[in-house]
């Protein structure tokens, strides 16, 4: 289909040609990693916090990013012409990671941090089990790019922590302090309500174990991503308003009629990527009921025919139209649309939203890269910065990787 082909040469250009250098300028070559801050008006803020969040998710891109010109997905000649050498991603992606094996793992306590100084000294010693979560997908992905197996031990002594220390007989808890002790999760609470568990860290440290899986078919590992596909089946996803609930109590009971839009999308296509990866055809028929339902559900409430609301919070929907939900949106009705294609609308809606994208939510000056958020009309929203400690790329990055990686360009 000519119009798939040219969403993959178009994701092509906007990652070779924007996304990638932007994110080689934010490295920071004298106290390490990446910056952490570029406010709305472009003015770097060297001496801001570096979250470590921020510095998994840029390390896991950029190793995805040389996994992908490993494999041909990108070529030298594409890279040169773009400005860099395909090693460069690599060393990109070393950089990042030695940042966090020296100043974002705790050499005490163990885990990582939540945050840091912009010297790497520690700022907030929060231990999120989301953030355990991303340094482990950050570490997984470098070890498969780099075959360094230091990376590799440092996500199973990560996944040890989160088996150990993270979870009750339910489910995985949320925050901690430094030397593990359980406190309130203002960090992965919004809305209004404080969660003692939330859908957004099941799902992604369900992400990390499937990447970890991925790259060392280890049986542990697995039996985890099992019984995680289990949770969210029989716990997290409401088959009444078919869509998954987002904040509990302690017991799973959901505290707040919300509907994340962007969530259900992304999970759709990551659940099933987790179960392409497992191979468990029990789990590929019980999950697969699920994200279509989701996918369908997300088409019929959310999209516009051109882009993705954020969320519904007891009946009033948020319509703001946000970088990472865009971004997801793609990925999901691409994948929806490839395990089904009678599903044409789905192919349909995917093209969309990047027409969506490229022409409001691309930020077009010099220097920058996407805006945070836009309203439903497109204009960018002006009190939101470029980079902070959630604003990287991971969502947009990882939909150009996918996009290439599935039509190929």
């Amino acid at each position: 289909m000519s119009e798939l082909k040219e969403l993959a040469a178009e994701a092509k250009h906007e990652l070779l040609t924007h996304i990638i250098p932007f994110w080689r300028g934010m490295r920071d070559d004298k106290f390490g990693g990446y910056y952490g801050y570029l406010s709305y008006d472009l003015a770097l803020d060297e001496k801001a916090e570096k979250g470590c969040i921020l510095n998994s998710r840029i390390t896991w891109f950029f190793a995805n990013a040389y996994l992908l010109y490993k494999d041909g997905g990108i070529s030298e000649e594409e890279c040169e012409a773009a400005g860099f050498k395909g090693e460069d991603l690599l060393a990109e992606a070393k950089h990042g990671y030695e940042f966090l094996r020296e100043h974002c793992i705790d050499k005490e306590y163990g885990g990582i941090f939540w945050s840091l100084n912009y010297d790497g000294t520690p700022l907030d010693t929060t231990k999120h089990t989301y953030n355990q979560a991303f340094c482990i997908y950050a570490l997984s992905s470098y070890y498969d790019a780099a075959g360094d197996k230091e990376a590799l031990e440092l996500a199973f002594s990560l996944f040890d922590i989160i088996e150990e220390r993270c979870t009750d007989e339910i489910g995985y808890l949320e925050a901690f302090t430094r030397d593990f002790k359980p406190e309130s999760n203002e960090k992965l609470s919004e809305n209004g309500v404080l969660a003692d568990k939330t859908m957004n860290t099941l799902l992604h440290v369900f992400e990390a174990y499937t990447e970890l899986y991925r790259v060392t078919k280890n049986e542990k590992v697995g039996k985890r991503l099992m019984w995680i596909m289990d949770t969210f089946a029989d716990k997290v996803y409401n088959p009444v308003k078919q869509r998954q609930e987002v904040f509990f109590d302690a017991d799973y009971n959901t505290i707040l009629d919300l509907h994340s839009y962007g969530h259900d999308i992304e999970t759709a296509w990551l659940m099933d990527r987790g179960v392409d990866v497992l191979n468990n055809e029990h789990y590929r028929e019980k999950m697969t009921a699920i994200t279509e339902t989701l996918t369908s559900r997300i088409y019929q409430v959310a999209f516009d025919g051109h882009s993705l609301a954020n969320e519904c919070d007891r009946g009033v929907v948020n319509a703001h139209r946000v970088w990472w939900v865009q971004a997801e949106t793609v990925v999901g009705f691409l994948n929806g649309y490839e395990r089904n294609t009678g599903h044409s609308e789905y192919c349909d809606a995917a093209l969309a939203e990047w027409e969506f994208i490229k022409t409001y939510v691309v930020d077009k000056r010099n220097g920058s890269e996407w805006f945070w958020e836009v309203n439903e009309d497109g204009s960018p929203i002006l009190d939101r910065p470029i980079v902070e400690p959630w604003k990287c790329p991971y969502h947009n990055g990882r939909m150009c990787i996918e996009v290439i990686r599935r039509i190929g360009a």
